[in-house]
């Protein structure tokens, strides 16, 4: 079982997406803010599988939501 603690790095590789710090914020940045009305694994900047995956790390309540509720967050300022 991987008990490591999941960050913004690990979610954007994991997404497939470029992970460096630079990256991620000018994803954010790009993206941002997404209305409240459309759900995360909603919105339309993702792939199906992006969307799959995120969906279900949170209906599973997954070792990845904690993250997955943090990147929606910041996507909502």
């Amino acid at each position: 079982m991987d008990t490591s603690k999941h960050t913004f790095t690990t979610l954007f590789e994991q997404l497939g997406l470029a992970a460096d710090d630079q990256s991620i914020e000018d994803f954010i940045t790009r993206y941002s803010p997404l209305p409240r009305e459309i759900a995360l694994q909603d919105a339309p900047f993702w792939s199906e599988s992006q969307s799959h995956f995120l969906e279900e790390g949170l209906e599973e309540d997954s070792d990845w939501a904690e993250i997955i509720d943090e990147l929606d967050a910041r996507m909502r300022h």
